[in-house]
């Protein structure tokens, strides 16, 4: 076996400043874009509009990077961030603590299985892209039920996903934005009138 000179169990730690704040971000091999922020998620939180009394969700949160920067942007409010993985919920606890967050919930979550009948300003989420379409429908009507009046929901994919998305949304919520576009990734939104 050829020698390392690093260690592969030790945590993966960087520095990225995210909406004119710093933030450490502590994650692992096995989570989603481990070393850095992706560019789809990077996208999605330079381009949410968040109050700062908003109650939000942050759906398959990994390591916690969009829910942290909502809660920075909502100190009055409540971020909820839920994931599948048990491993992405250990290290978003981890960085919310590294980072000083105290207005965020965490916990295991398959979609919305374990998210109460809270009502949502904002739910964002980094769609996986190979997941299949019976899922995003499941996301996006289940979301529908855990958003306020004139909340929003905000999903960013690949863009060649859009007009999937772009028929969806309308169908479901009457509506659809392209908040930004770039040649990978699309923002959309769609507000529960």
């Amino acid at each position: 076996m050829p020698s390392r000179d690093f260690n592969l169990k030790s945590d993966i730690v960087f520095q990225k400043n995210l909406r004119g704040f710093n933030f450490t971000f502590h994650s692992t091999w096995g989570l989603f874009s481990p070393k850095n922020i992706d560019e789809g998620t990077e996208l999605l939180i330079n381009n949410i509009d968040v109050k700062p009394d908003d109650v939000s969700l942050d759906l398959g949160c990994g390591y916690g990077a969009a829910g942290i920067v909502i809660a920075k942007l909502s100190p009055e409010g409540v971020v909820h961030m839920v994931d599948k993985d048990f491993v992405a919920i250990d290290y978003a606890n981890k960085n919310i603590a590294v980072n000083n967050i105290n207005n965020c919930k965490i916990y295991l979550s398959n979609g919305f299985s374990n998210v109460s009948d809270i009502k949502f300003d904002n739910i964002v989420c980094n769609v996986p892209a190979k997941t299949g379409k019976e899922l995003y429908w499941i996301m996006m009507e289940d979301a529908k039920k855990h958003l306020k009046p004139e909340g929003k929901l905000y999903f960013v994919f690949i863009s060649g996903l859009k007009e999937f998305f772009k028929r969806n949304f309308k169908e479901i919520f009457g509506n659809y934005t392209t908040v930004v576009a770039s040649k990978t990734y699309t923002v959309g939104l769609g507000v529960n009138n």
